[in-house]
């Protein structure tokens, strides 16, 4: 008797369907034996919480007895969690591309028993519309054919399963330097949009990898265009409808070129990177705009992605009660019965709000057309902001009596890692502690709850975890115990980076590329192992590595750590170079490796010098706190000059095999970072 067997399963997506009468299973031996008992190809369906799209077919087809027994009769059914199971995305999305189609979710695979695909698409609507074929029609089309068309199948999988065993190879050495990362992002910046910000056309991503490598060339060139383009898009972002102006943090993308019609889904990694990116900006500009996001941010985080532990929820549903966006969108009547007719007008008239509406006719709250600051009166203008943030709070109020999207309260390692390092970073750049001990709080749980030994573990939700963990895991969670280390002083925090980097070269070092396998050597078997090098929405695990590398010689006084980045930058950039828009976090780390500025505090008042240090932007720049020479690798060029000081407060900046004079001021620190850096 088919039955569905995802009632145990604990991720938020797989118990979305545990009441389908399709008899999915979850990914494992169980599902894959019983495919090659009874002969039957598999389907393979890939999604997550957040997916407007994996609702709707859900609804249509997943939900319908007549679909399922269909599904149920011809093939063995198995449910995947993307977010849970990125591995298994990672291979048979590229089978799909592989295939000349675009790739999307929900992801629709069909493969042999032996867990090869065949063919594959992504959404199927119940019934054929718009030169799409109806679900129904497709299983049994490729049931027939798999069946009776076996040498079809054959020749599918053959080429397939060749081309996914395909790496991409290192056609030789390449000479990557300054001139060429300021060529890259001379490029990167002419694709953006001059107006809108963001990549010309539509849809717009918030594609942070791109900005970070951007803000990179305005630091490394001193050139304002650089600062521009990404301000520009932080500014648009955050005045358009992608930002929630009412319980803050930015949603995945926008169906638009203006940012003003998102797709209404939160997930906590587009936050984290954006956090950082504003916090930079706000250092950088002062503007308000910048820093009062980043604070409406993490009021979000706390108030709605935290769980109880302390730890960081996955994402936001785009839908509620059925629809899309329905619990964002207001009319005009809503906002006069929330506020008033005086307020809800003054309201309606600063946040886009009319009767046609601005989008399906209803209304997305944005400032994209915020009317100018008066120059004349900048008091009235503070005025309004004010009385706006009083309305903006009423209608939290209203909103929050709404049906909520539902909430993927599972917690994965990678993405809280990019969060607790964009907490330190952003806590510490803009005087906010709180942050810092949210993000300290996090690192604790992951800690304590998702280790084994020296192991990292993927995925964390009521009491079970997800083992062994991804490479991603390691790089995200080394990186914010660097980060934590830095800010906080703390030296266990070091101490967990040098021992997850241990556990990642043990267990994911890829001897051909000398960077790392998306999956341990202990995991459980797929027909590849992913080793991929390119960027995704989620920084790529070699980059961001290599980055804790190069600084992790610093802060544990061992030069082997810059030798592994080396090996691994040699190994990985000629892919880069191959396609660089693909490749800014490997780029990143090229940059990082070139123009690291090491700023080492000594003496008794080496918290001072650290405090203004961690003013300074946190992109090329690593702290080491020491108490003497010894603490330095035996190479670096500050020994000397900390044992000339016998143990007066002071501090060096320092990159290569140059060291700046003794700063003996902290306020003094920045300007010489900025001179010594200029002088590079």
């Amino acid at each position: 008797m088919s039955q569905n067997r995802l009632a145990q399963e604990t991720s938020p997506y797989l118990i979305q369907h545990k009441d389908n009468p399709v008899a999915w299973r979850p990914w494992g031996p169980e599902a894959l034996a019983e495919a090659k008992r009874t002969g039957k190809p598999i389907l393979l369906s890939i999604g997550y919480a957040a997916c407007h799209w994996c609702h709707v077919m859900a609804h249509e087809s997943f939900e319908d007895e007549a679909t399922a027994a269909v599904m149920n009769e011809l093939y063995v059914n198995i449910k995947v969690d993307r977010e849970e199971r990125p591995d298994i995305d990672e291979i048979y999305m590229r089978a799909l591309q592989l295939m000349g189609e675009q790739g999307g979710w929900p992801l629709t695979m069909f493969l042999t028993p032996d867990a090869e695909p065949f063919w594959g698409g992504t959404y199927f609507p119940k019934q054929a519309s718009y030169g799409r074929p109806g679900f129904q029609d497709v299983l049994k089309t490729v049931s027939r054919v798999f069946h009776n068309e076996p040498g079809k199948v054959e020749e599918n999988r053959k080429q397939l399963a060749k081309a996914l065993q395909e790496r991409a190879r290192v056609s030789g050495a390449v000479k990557l330097g300054i001139p060429e990362l300021n060529r890259a992002a001379e490029q990167i910046g002419g694709l953006f949009d001059p107006v809108h910000g963001g990549l010309r056309g539509a849809p717009k991503f918030p594609q942070c990898a791109m900005l970070e490598f951007l803000w990179r060339a305005g630091e490394r060139t001193g050139e304002e265009r650089y600062y521009a383009v990404a301000e520009r898009t932080l500014d648009r972002m955050s005045q358009g409808g992608i930002y929630d102006h009412l319980g803050g943090g930015y949603a995945r993308y926008s169906v638009d070129e203006r940012w003003l019609a998102p797709h209404f889904e939160k997930m906590l990694y587009d936050n984290a990177q954006i956090l950082e990116l504003l916090a930079l900006a706000f250092a950088r500009t002062g503007d308000i705009l910048f820093r009062d996001r980043a604070r409406e941010t993490v009021e979000w985080l706390a108030r709605e992605m935290t769980t109880p532990e302390g730890a960081f929820a996955s994402s936001l549903d785009a839908d509620s009660e059925g629809e899309e966006g329905k619990f964002y969108l207001w009319s005009v009547q809503q906002i006069r019965d929330a506020l008033g007719d005086k307020d809800g007008e003054f309201f309606a008239v600063h946040y886009d709000v009319s009767e046609d509406g601005n989008f399906e006719h209803a209304n997305i709250l944005n400032r994209l057309n915020r009317l100018p600051r008066s120059k004349e009166n900048p008091s009235r203008s503070n005025d309004d902001e004010t009385r706006l943030a009083n309305l903006r709070a009423k209608l939290l109020e209203v909103r929050a009596r709404r049906v909520r999207p539902g909430l993927d309260d599972k917690v994965l390692a990678d993405w809280n890692g990019l969060m607790i390092a964009a907490l330190a970073n952003a806590g510490a750049l803009m005087n906010e502690p709180e942050w810092i001990a949210r993000g300290e709080k996090a690192f604790a749980f992951i800690a304590a709850n998702m280790t084994k030994g020296d192991r990292l573990g993927h995925s964390w939700r009521a009491g079970r975890s997800l083992f062994p963990g991804l490479s991603s895991d390691f790089a995200a969670m080394i990186r914010a115990a660097i980060t934590l280390h830095q800010v906080t002083g703390k030296q266990d925090y070091l101490d967990h980076a040098r021992r997850w980097s241990a556990a990642l070269e043990e267990h994911h070092y890829d001897s051909e590329t000398h960077g790392y396998f998306l999956t341990a050597d202990d995991a459980e078997g797929l027909i590849v192992r992913p080793a991929l090098t390119r960027d995704d929405a989620l920084p790529n695990p070699n980059g961001v590595q290599a980055q804790n590398l190069i600084r992790l010689a610093l802060l544990a006084g061992d030069d082997s750590y810059r030798a592994r980045a080396d090996k691994l930058l040699e190994g990985l950039l000629p892919l880069a170079a191959e396609s660089v828009f693909n490749h800014m976090t490997l780029l990143s780390a090229l940059d990082l490796r070139l123009r690291h500025l090491e700023i080492v505090a000594a003496g008794n008042r080496a918290e001072e010098f650290a405090k203004a240090a961690l003013k300074i932007s946190f992109l090329d720049r690593t702290l080491l706190r020491v108490t003497n020479a010894d603490a330095l690798p035996t190479s670096h060029p500050a020994r000397t000059k900390l044992d000339a000081l016998k143990g007066e407060a002071a501090a060096f900046v320092c990159q290569g095999e140059r060291c700046s004079l003794p700063v003996t001021e902290p306020d003094k620190l920045a300007a010489a970072a900025a001179n010594f850096a200029a002088s590079r």
